[in-house]
């Protein structure tokens, strides 16, 4: 998974602004390496992450995407 991967993923799982997602870890080994893309997402300015957990057998994300232009 890449970064423009996961803001893809984010960007479909949007409903208006908000995106929630939960990602199984067996397709996503590595939750520090997701934490690490969405924190560059949000230091871009793309999205701000309002929660993010490391469940046993997931990962979940919850946040807003940023659709103005600066």
């Amino acid at each position: 998974m890449t970064k423009e991967d996961l803001f893809k993923v984010l960007h479909s799982s949007a409903r208006g602004n908000f995106f929630t997602i939960e990602l199984e870890k067996p397709h996503y080994q590595n939750g520090d390496e997701v934490m690490a893309f969405a924190n560059e997402l949000e230091a871009e300015g793309k999205i701000k992450i309002r929660e993010f957990k490391q469940l046993k057998e997931s990962i979940y994300l919850q946040g807003i995407i940023k659709y103005s232009s600066n």
